[in-house]
């Protein structure tokens, strides 16, 4: 029977690593699979790249506002399984469209990706994943402290930021991540207000001229 997976953990803990090996696994015994990658992730362009150094060009860069169920269907001859990377990009209806190639196409689909963002809320694809996926996977990482790493805290020139945009790639414009545990998250957290209220304080006041 065809299953939603859906295999999540914070960043560093193997995710594409993983994937990439099951896609040689597939390969390795010459079944055809479907690789593909939302295209607002720019990091390795049309390939996914893991930390370790593999890589693979993906079959199908996936527009936000692409129709998945339509697409894989009309390209699902001999495919024997679908591969998404960095799925917490994917829309909730994309997601729903996987379900459906699962159901009616009875072609499995394995999904990986994060499940939080760096201010701890869901993505709409991941969200989604978690809601309806037949089977879910937690990959686990560590913390710089030696405890599980569960939070994705954002780096920007080396700084820890808890502003900005949901979606910042990671190596680009000098924005990193780094996985950590709640524990380090908050100490983090708390530095970081801390700083945004110095600042504030320090702030030269300026008058008004009457």
């Amino acid at each position: 029977m065809a299953k939603l997976y859906f295999r999540y953990g914070a960043m560093n803990c193997g995710k594409t690593t993983a994937l990439l090996q099951s896609i040689h696994n597939y390969e390795d015994r010459n079944l055809k699979v479907l690789l593909l990658k939302p295209i607002i992730d720019t990091k390795g362009d049309a390939k996914v790249v893991s930390r370790i150094g593999l890589e693979r060009k993906v079959d199908h860069l996936v527009p936000e506002d692409e129709d998945l169920f339509g697409y894989v269907s009309s390209h699902d001859e001999g495919i024997s399984c679908v591969f998404v990377d960095e799925a917490q990009f994917l829309k909730k209806p994309q997601v729903d469209g996987l379900f459906r190639i699962v159901t009616t196409d009875k072609i499995p689909v394995m999904c990986y990706g994060l499940r939080t963002d760096f201010n701890l809320n869901g993505f709409e694809g991941s969200t989604r994943l978690l809601e309806i996926a037949d089977k879910i996977d937690e990959m686990v990482t560590i913390c710089r402290c030696g405890k599980k790493a569960t939070c994705n805290a954002r780096l920007v020139n080396g700084e820890f930021t808890f502003d900005g945009d949901q979606v910042a790639i990671d190596g680009e414009g000098k924005v990193t991540y780094d996985s950590l545990c709640p524990e380090c998250y908050f100490e983090e957290k708390e530095k970081y207000e801390r700083k945004k209220a110095e600042a504030r304080d320090n702030k030269p006041k300026v008058y008004e001229k009457k």
